[in-house]
């Protein structure tokens, strides 16, 4: 018994402590978590905000555009860094990924299409909408996500997801027909909240699809998840480009592609490229019910800081919807059921098997 006290604290002086690794993931995890819920509630802020303020308008489509360079290189970077700064191998990786694979290439060109379509659409969305409501109306995109996994992807459901998914759309339903016809509730001259209203619809409608397409494009591929992306930049900025130069070319010829871009206008676009790396940290080391809570705080906190940065008056009838909808994703992120299972003594049980589910 002492030579077993003295191995465990020779392991703690060491560093071999196996509870010490695990101390540092599940602070790693909380921590990613946090910067998660600050993300998914300031971006939506600062979007409002910035398209809400007094003063020249900086061109949406040439935000999206840089959104999506920003993010090319910030995958291109990681990509280096992979290969330990090797260039020469990152050209090589490039390469073979991008040319010598050309079909998984140029499959990308449709997720890509979808988001450069759902980017531009949240800024019509937001630019109609009170920040809060758009929170809560966006969280629409998780049952389109679980449609579309049903049937692209064959997942199935549990009966308490499918319950979720009921009491979503409950929620969502409450919301918009409350908000439809209010009137001084964060409300901007010009604003037209049938607008706002389809933007969300669509959005959510092409977010879930183009969300479960590129699952399926990263389970059918070898390639790494930043590759993948690589080659949606690519794809992301060439449309974007395209569709600026259709929406808003002549007037960008003539003011700039960075025409009112202040310092909160860059906020935005950082943390929209930065967003999606951050959801891949937050995959590896947290989990499904983790990511639930963040967007539950994240509604809450941009509820609260619209009604303190624009006025947003909350009543019952928001309050219960917001309320249903945080359910619907608590719920949602709750582990399947398993099927039960005959009972085995424990002579019969395999070793170091357990009762786990799995969260779809």
């Amino acid at each position: 018994m002492a030579a077993a006290t003295s191995e465990k604290l020779q392991e703690k002086i060491s560093g071999n402590d196996p509870a010490t690794p695990r101390m540092s993931v599940n602070r790693l995890k909380y921590v990613c978590l946090a910067v998660l819920v600050v993300q998914n509630a300031s971006v939506i802020l600062c979007i409002r905000y910035v398209r809400t303020v007094p003063g020249d308008r900086f061109f949406t489509s040439s935000a999206v555009v840089a959104v999506e360079i920003t993010k090319l290189l910030t995958c291109l970077v990681l990509l280096l860094g992979q290969q330990r700064g090797n260039v020469k191998q990152l050209g090589q990786l490039l390469y073979d990924g991008l040319f010598c694979q050309y079909t998984d290439t140029l499959k990308m060109a449709v997720p890509s299409l979808i988001y450069t379509l759902q980017n531009n659409l949240q800024y019509v969305a937001i630019s109609n909408l009170p920040a809060a409501t758009f929170q809560v109306l966006y969280q629409f995109k998780i049952l389109t996500t679980a449609l579309f996994s049903v049937v692209l992807l064959g997942r199935s459901l549990g009966r308490l997801q499918w319950v979720s998914l009921l009491v979503l759309f409950l929620g969502i339903g409450l919301v918009q027909v409350t908000q439809e016809g209010s009137g001084g509730r964060d409300v901007v001259e010009g604003q037209s909240y049938l607008t706002g209203l389809v933007a969300v619809f669509v959005s959510c409608v092409s977010s879930g699809f183009a969300g479960v397409y590129f699952e399926r494009m990263l389970k059918g591929s070898s390639a790494s998840v930043w590759l993948r992306n690589v080659q949606l930049g690519l794809f992301g900025t060439l449309l974007g480009l395209v569709a600026m130069w259709s929406k808003e070319g002549a007037a960008i010829v003539q003011h700039g592609f960075f025409h009112a871009y202040t310092p909160m206008v860059w906020v935005v676009v950082f943390n929209q490229a930065l967003g999606g790396l951050l959801v891949a940290l937050v995959v590896k080391y947290a989990d499904n019910i983790l990511k639930a809570f963040a967007t539950s705080i994240s509604i809450v906190l941009s509820t609260v800081a619209s009604v303190q940065l624009f006025g947003f008056a909350i009543d019952l009838p928001f309050a219960a919807g917001a309320g249903l909808v945080i359910l619907a994703v608590y719920m949602y992120s709750l582990p399947k059921a398993s099927t039960p299972s005959p009972r085995l003594g424990p002579s019969e049980q395999a070793p170091g098997l357990h009762n786990k589910s799995v969260i779809q």
